[in-house]
């Protein structure tokens, strides 16, 4: 936008049609929908329990890296590791900062706790819920946490209008490298309460479907 503030603001009135075309292109640009980007990403091969319904495309995807944080607490007759969120931020293809991505109630579900995304310009949030999950050896690296598919469980603008991730209606998580729970160090009564924070990386993709928005 400056470029164009710029050629606006000199005297040659020859400039003055190429300014404005360069602003209606620029405006044009940043007015479309960020599912225009669907052309730059195209939706790998996934195992079949954990494909999207046909009629949604895939508008955003993200390279997470962060952590899948674990507590220690009594399950069944023992103790077991329990995830109770992920801290990770999800970055762009030039390493750009796209969403942050945690656990948080969902308010469109009383306060349900769900796997969280929010957008890290806009603040716009989309809460998801587990539909599937895959430890298919053949596209799960052995060790990884699984591969989801996630169903938009309710979404929010944010303060100022923004709506980037309300478009969403799946998500999948592919492409897992670590966060497995820990092995050892959760097996008796003294251990309730630790905490293991387990490095991971994956690929989150973003799915809109235009008939429901």
């Amino acid at each position: 936008m400056n470029h164009c503030t710029e050629l606006e603001s000199r005297p040659t009135r020859r400039i003055l049609p190429i300014a404005s075309t360069t602003a209606l292109a620029l405006a044009f640009t940043l007015s479309l929908p960020q599912a225009a980007h669907a052309d730059e990403v195209t939706p790998p091969r996934v195992p079949a329990d954990i494909q999207v319904e046909a009629g949604n495309e895939l508008f955003l995807e993200g390279h997470g890296v962060g952590t899948q944080n674990y507590i220690c607490l009594p399950s069944g007759s023992g103790f077991a590791w329990t995830l109770f969120t992920p801290e990770a931020t999800l970055l762009d293809r030039y390493a750009r900062q796209i969403t942050t991505h945690f656990f948080s109630p969902n308010p469109y579900e009383k306060g349900t706790v769900r796997a969280t995304w929010e957008h890290s310009r806009d603040t716009s949030t989309v809460w998801a819920a587990l539909v599937k999950q895959s430890v298919d050896p053949n596209f799960v690296e052995q060790g990884a946490i699984p591969w989801l598919l996630l169903q938009k469980a309710g979404v929010r603008e944010g303060p100022t209008g923004g709506d980037t991730l309300t478009a969403t209606s799946f998500i999948q998580r592919l492409n897992t490298h670590g966060g497995s729970a820990p092995s050892t160090g959760c097996g008796a009564l003294g251990d309730v309460g630790k905490k293991a924070f387990v490095p991971y990386s994956a690929d989150y993709l973003f799915y809109t479907n235009h008939n429901e928005r």
